[in-house]
C-alpha cells in the first residue's frame, strides 16, 4: 500500500478548543502555553484516496504549536517538535509525510526535518503555486479581465512560493509589482523576471500603495495577522489568498461585495476520500500541499520533492502533470470557508463595472 502523512497544526488557540472542547473554557494564553509542552498527536486516518493508475492511505498528525507561538518560540524548540511528529508518521508507516501551513516555513522550510527523518518529506509548495495561479488565472477570465491588460501583484514575493508565483505570473501580465520586506532580495527577483519575460517588476514594501490599481493579487506571507483590509483593493479586483492564516481580513467579505477573494490551493482529491477529520472544507476536498504529498505517494515517489526556498518551475510543472494523471484538480472557488458559484462571481463583477464606471464619471 501506498502510504503518506500530512503534519497540521492549530492556526490559533480556537483550532484547539473545537478538537478539545472542555479547554475553550479555560484562559486562550494558559492553553497555548500548555499546548507546547504536548507529544505530536495521532488525529485521523485517511483512507479513499483512488484514481484508476493507484491507491493511497495516510494519517494526518498534528504538531500542537499555534501559529503565534512557531514564530514565538525559539526555533530550535519548534524544529524538534516537528520533527517529533514526523517520527510519529513513520512510525505510523507513512512513506512520505508533507508539512502543513506553518511547519512548512520555519527554520530552513524542512530540509533539516528530512535529514532527521527516515521517509521522505515535502512541503507541497509546488503544488500549492500551480492551484494558486490556475485559480487567480479562471477568477480574472469569469470577473472579465484581460490577463494581458492587467497589473497584478504578489505580496511575500521573495518567500518561496511567491517567488514561482511572480516568475510564472509574469509571462501574462502587462504589469507586475513585487512585494515584500527586504528590497536586496526584492531587486534580485526584479531582475531575473526582467531577464526571463522582459517586464519590469515594480518593487516595494508597501503593500497598501501597491495594491491601489491591481486588477489581480496574490498574497502569500507568514504574517500571522491580516494585512490586507477592505480599503485596499479597486473595484473588480480577484485576490487568490494562499496564506493561512489568511493574511486578508473577513472584513473584505462583509464590507466589499465588489471584489472577488479566493482561497488559493483547495483540490478535488480523486476516489472516495475520507479524512476523518473536519478542517473546514466539503467532503473529498484538501488544500494543494496535502495533494501534492497523496500524489506523490499514490506515484510512488518516496521523495524529498519540495523542500527550502528554492522552488523551481519544473517542479510546478512536473507537479501539475501528476496531479492531471491522478485527477486532482481546482476544485472551484471558496470564500472563507463557503463555496462561490459562477452567478455569484457575475453580480460581483457587475457591482465592480458600475462602481468603476461611478469613479470614471466623478
Amino acid at each position: 500500500m501506498n502510504t503518506f502523512a500530512f503534519i497540521i497544526h492549530p492556526l490559533d488557540v480556537k483550532d484547539v478548543a473545537r478538537k478539545f472542547g472542555p479547554l475553550g473554557k479555560l484562559p486562550p494564553r494558559l492553553v497555548e502555553g500548555l499546548f507546547k509542552y504536548v507529544p505530536p498527536i495521532k488525529v485521523s486516518r485517511i483512507t479513499g484516496v483512488e484514481s484508476e493508475h493507484a491507491r493511497a492511505e495516510g494519517w494526518f498528525v498534528a504538531c500542537p504549536i499555534t501559529a503565534r507561538l512557531m514564530l514565538e518560540l525559539p526555533e530550535e524548540f519548534v524544529m524538534r517538535k516537528i520533527i517529533q511528529a514526523g517520527k510519529l508518521a513513520q512510525k505510523l508507516g507513512a512513506k512520505i509525510v508533507g508539512l502543513g501551513a506553518f511547519t512548512s516555513v520555519v527554520g530552513d522550510a524542512g530540509v533539516t526535518v528530512a535529514k532527521n527523518l527516515d521517509i521522505a518529506v515535502t512541503t507541497g509548495n509546488s503544488y500549492t503555486v500551480a492551484t494558486a495561479l490556475e485559480g487567480a488565472r479562471e477568477a480574472a477570465r469569469m470577473m472579465g479581465h484581460d490577463l494581458g491588460r492587467c497589473h497584478a501583484v504578489v505580496v511575500g514575493a521573495t518567500g518561496s512560493i511567491g517567488r514561482v508565483c511572480a516568475r510564472m505570473l509574469a509571462r501574462d501580465v502587462r504589469a507586475l509589482t513585487l512585494v515584500a520586506r527586504e528590497k536586496s532580495r526584492l531587486e534580485e527577483l526584479a531582475h531575473r523576471i526582467m531577464y526571463e519575460t522582459g517586464v519590469a517588476a515594480r518593487i516595494t514594501s508597501d503593500i497598501k500603495q501597491a495594491l491601489k490599481n491591481a486588477q489581480i493579487v496574490i498574497t502569500v506571507t507568514s504574517a500571522v495577522d491580516t494585512i490586507i483590509g477592505p480599503e485596499d483593493l479597486m473595484p473588480g479586483a480577484v485576490v487568490c489568498d494562499v496564506s493561512r492564516p489568511r493574511n486578508v481580513s473577513r472584513q473584505v467579505a462583509e464590507k466589499r461585495d465588489d471584489v472577488l477573494v479566493i482561497e488559493g490551493g483547495v483540490v478535488q482529491v480523486p476516489g472516495k476520500v475520507n479524512f476523518n477529520f473536519n478542517f473546514g472544507f466539503p467532503p473529498g476536498m484538501s488544500y494543494a500541499c496535502m495533494a501534492e504529498t497523496m500524489m506523490l505517494a499514490m506515484e510512488g515517489r518516496y521523495e524529498n520533492f519540495t523542500l527550502g526556498r528554492d522552488l523551481t518551475l519544473q517542479q510546478v510543472e512536473e507537479i501539475s502533470a501528476l496531479a492531471r494523471k491522478h485527477g486532482f484538480r481546482l476544485a472551484g472557488f471558496r470564500s472563507f470557508e463557503r463555496a462561490v458559484s459562477p452567478d455569484e462571481i457575475a453580480r460581483i463583477r457587475e457591482r465592480a463595472r458600475v462602481k468603476l464606471e461611478m469613479v470614471r464619471a466623478k
